[in-house]
């Protein structure tokens, strides 16, 4: 992003940190953990690249469709480096809240430093806060609405995510998940997975990066493993069985993503 210092070159030259790579699959919420320590200080520039900035597009449809609006409390699950947040609050206004969970304390350092060194007045409604997207440190109907970007993917227990979310969310108000999407079209499938072998890890690979990447493809296909050949159905069926009122499942990015928009 713009705002980030963190302009990095396309090499594996001494700048970069050291990483240490993983040889077996990220599977326990420690690992995963550590995982986005790791990968934190080039976690932004690595999402346009991959993406060619697309993921700023997909992300603001998300928020839209998460219905904050202003003076509303709001949380961005999952936070990141904070892209969600900051467009949330962008919705909320100065007299709004917003609060970005992350378990990782590096992604919530980098998001830190960017909250610092944006102008806007809005942007000072933002609160970091580490925890759990399993047992959320706050209380029931906090929220008046939850936006989640590519977390959902990475808890181990996703229907316990899900009651959380419905737990601090407030009567009436929606949460809005994006994530990868499992197309049933075979096309637009092999096209994902040619992408992440052929796009992804080359390029992650620049920044030493490339063992922790390929996490990326074991962590789609084990979470849309998880779900049947229709991924948007199968994924309002979680949400209605945790007690959501309406559950809608939306395509986006020519079927690569999915957006599911929940009511409680």
């Amino acid at each position: 992003m713009a705002s980030l210092q963190l302009y990095l070159p396309f090499s594996t030259g001494s700048s970069l940190p050291n990483f240490r790579f993983r040889r077996t699959p990220v599977k326990s919420s420690s690992e995963r953990q550590a995982l986005f320590n790791r990968i934190a200080p080039v976690y932004d520039n690595l999402n346009d690249l991959l993406s060619l900035g697309q993921h700023r597009i997909w992300k603001r449809m998300s928020v839209s469709w998460s219905g904050a609006k202003k003076g509303d409390s709001v949380l961005d699950l999952c936070c990141g480096s904070g892209d969600i947040a900051f467009l949330l609050s962008e919705k909320v206004e100065v007299n709004g809240k917003v609060i970005g969970l992350d378990f990782s304390k590096e992604q919530l350092s980098v998001a830190s430093s960017r909250q610092k060194l944006k102008s806007k007045a809005c942007y000072m409604n933002i609160e970091w806060v580490e925890g759990d997207a399993l047992d959320l440190p706050f209380s029931n109907g906090q929220f008046d609405a939850i936006a989640m970007g590519y977390g959902l993917r990475n808890v181990v227990d996703k229907r316990k995510a899900m009651q959380e979310i419905f737990r601090v969310l407030k009567a009436g108000s929606r949460v809005s998940i994006l994530d990868f999407n499992k197309s049933a079209n075979p096309v637009t499938a092999s096209f994902q997975e040619m992408m992440i072998d052929n796009v992804v890890v080359p390029v992650a690979s620049g920044f030493g990066l490339e063992e922790d990447y390929r996490y990326l493809k074991r962590s789609i296909r084990e979470f849309l493993t998880e779900i049947s050949v229709n991924a948007g159905e199968e994924l309002e069926k979680l949400a209605l069985d945790v007690g959501f009122s309406d559950a809608r499942y939306y395509e986006i990015g020519g079927g690569l993503m999915g957006n599911l928009v929940a009511t409680h």
